[in-house]
């Protein structure tokens, strides 16, 4: 919570503020989320306005085409998915939506430690001795050329749906629907895997009188979208907040089971009971187990299955939970021994490859700097990668794909295979990119604040009028204040071994309750009069919903920050 930049976004004109229809604060958070005047009565709505047509993604005309010439000559069709939340959810969509025409497609997730992301031999086999003439990819397969080649040598037909970024040769395949081809035309290029595979339900489904069906499937688009951590603008801003609506009152028993295990409230569930609570339970079948778990959970009819899983992922997530803490320690401690390099590389035989990503997202959201967490093995090392808007993860490994087995992801996030006689190469070739690239900048996390106020400006409906600018998230994020000169009026350690704090803060006649759980500091260091950065937040206490300010950071009154 120290040492953090402070950046105050600039102020909207008044030209803006005036035209905006708004209040002057709204204004101002839909000036810093880069609203033009012209689209704030369609942000605000995030109606079906926001809504592409399907058949703008490319080869989406081809992919309708060969499914249905598929379903009309019985042929066997397969889902291959990923294991993380947004490829299981995308599974679960079309192995759905393809039941409604009539057939009964596999869903196949790989295993994260034996198979890996993306398309596999192993798979392939076992879907060819299936007697599959058809493989649809969701969230995977854009980067896989070889591995497309080869699964149209055994005979089978592909269609690849993904939204990850493509190389510069795309695979074989009858369609390739990825709306970060350079040559698409659809409004939105930040759908996650399973929005692109909802896109692709719907041009099955065109002029097929399914809205019903296809709306109640957005909550599982919500699920994958939030969790994919994709921008929640634009048409995923849509997808998201309908789906949330389903969620709400969703009529999958698995669900229910996870989201009353977890002490969520139904009716109460926004993007970050997603990101938060459920995102992770579902992700952690996959990170300690096998992901058919998940899939199981949201597909079930069963209740006792439902029950049985969903008691599953809690234990599987509390367990992950543990290991994550242990790698991390473990390798906190290894990377104290070292000078301080602009990225951070670690690695262990002993490192599970289902943490190894959440480890690296710690340390980056600790150090501000791009983290690479590597499991060892005999032969081939397994990376996952972090980093920071300053570099381009993804872009490095592009620069070292000559020593890479496998690699792909996002700029911020990314994964890699390589083997380990040419990980020191690689190592050194990584370093020498990022000492380039930021040896000369200030690498301080920064804290962008959205606008400067008096305590007093929170009250009244304030905080209503921020819900308007829901879904919260990537791309969107819950609006950050500044208020300066606030008297400590009382303050106490509370919660985890204590690290948490907790304030009654006052300035002029309005006093506020205050949370702080990303605090080093003991209530003996709080001075009496501080200036705070926080989030506005309505919480639940002894059964009674309060509004809050969740600091983000604090310093004595009147420091420069």
């Amino acid at each position: 919570m120290e040492n953090k930049r402070w950046q105050i976004l600039p102020q909207a004109p008044n030209k803006y503020v005036n035209a905006s229809g708004v209040s002057s604060l709204i204004a101002q958070l839909l000036y810093n989320y880069g609203i033009k005047l012209d689209e704030i009565e369609l942000f605000l709505a995030a109606d079906r306005k926001l809504e592409g047509n399907p058949f703008l993604l490319p080869d989406m005309a081809q992919a309708v085409s060969r499914i249905y010439e598929a379903l009309l000559s019985g042929e066997k069709i397969a889902i291959h998915g990923d294991f993380d939340v947004d490829g299981i959810t995308a599974t679960a969509i079309l192995v759905e939506g393809l039941s409604w025409l009539g057939t009964e497609a596999i869903p196949y997730i790989p295993d994260r430690v034996n198979e890996g992301h993306g398309l596999g031999s192993l798979a392939m086999e076992r879907l060819h001795e299936q007697g599959v003439n058809l493989v649809i990819t969701v969230d995977c397969g854009i980067t896989d050329l070889a591995e497309a080649k080869r699964v149209q040598e055994m005979g089978m037909d592909m269609i690849i749906t993904d939204h990850h970024i493509p190389s510069t040769s795309l695979p074989q395949a009858i369609a390739v629907i990825d709306p970060k081809r350079k040559d698409s035309q659809y409004p939105c290029s930040n759908l996650a895997g399973v929005g692109t595979a909802f896109k692709l339900l719907q041009a099955l489904l065109y002029k097929d009188n399914r809205e019903k069906q296809l709306t109640e499937l957005l909550e599982l688009v919500a699920l994958g979208t939030v969790a994919d951590m994709v921008p929640l603008v634009g048409e995923n801003r849509y997808l998201v907040k309908e789906g949330l609506k389903v969620l709400n009152n969703t009529h999958r028993i698995g669900l229910q089971e996870m989201i009353q295990l977890a002490r969520l409230e139904p009716g109460k569930l926004d993007a970050e009971s997603i990101s938060w609570v459920l995102g992770p339970r579902l992700n952690a079948a996959s990170r300690m187990d096998t992901a058919s778990a998940s899939y199981q959970l949201l597909t079930t009819h069963s209740p006792e299955e439902a029950r049985t899983l969903a008691v599953w992922l809690e234990e599987k997530n509390a367990e992950r939970q543990k290991v994550s803490n242990e790698v991390l320690s473990k390798a906190k401690e290894r990377l104290v021994y070292r000078a301080y390099p602009p990225l951070l590389i670690e690695g262990d035989e002993s490192y599970p490859v289902g943490v190894i990503g959440l480890v690296a997202g710690k340390l980056v959201g600790e150090f501000h700097k791009p983290a690479i967490i590597l499991n060892l093995g005999s032969e081939l090392c397994q990376g996952s990668c972090r980093s920071i808007p300053e570099f381009n993860i993804v872009a490095a490994l592009e620069e070292c794909h000559d020593l890479l087995r496998s690699f792909g992801g996002h700029p911020m996030a990314a994964g890699f295979t390589v083997p380990r006689q040419k990980l020191a190469h690689l190592e050194e070739r990584l370093m020498k990119l990022a000492v380039s690239q930021l040896s000369q900048l200030d690498l301080r996390p920064k804290l962008s604040i959205d606008a400067e106020l008096l305590l007093s400006a929170l009250a009244g409906d304030t905080f209503n009028l921020i819900q308007q600018l829901e879904p919260f998230g990537q791309g969107n994020p819950r609006p950050t204040f500044l208020t300066r000169q606030v008297e400590v009026a009382e303050c106490h350690n509370f919660g985890n071994q204590d690290k948490w704090l907790k304030l009654k803060l006052r300035q002029g006649n309005m006093v506020w309750e205050a949370i702080s759980f990303d605090s080093p500091k003991a209530k003996e260091e709080i001075p009496p009069n501080i200036d705070i950065v926080y989030n506005l937040e309505k919480s639940r206490w002894n059964g009674e919903e309060v509004l809050r300010l969740n600091l983000r950071d604090l310093a004595p009154a009147g420091q420069p920050h």
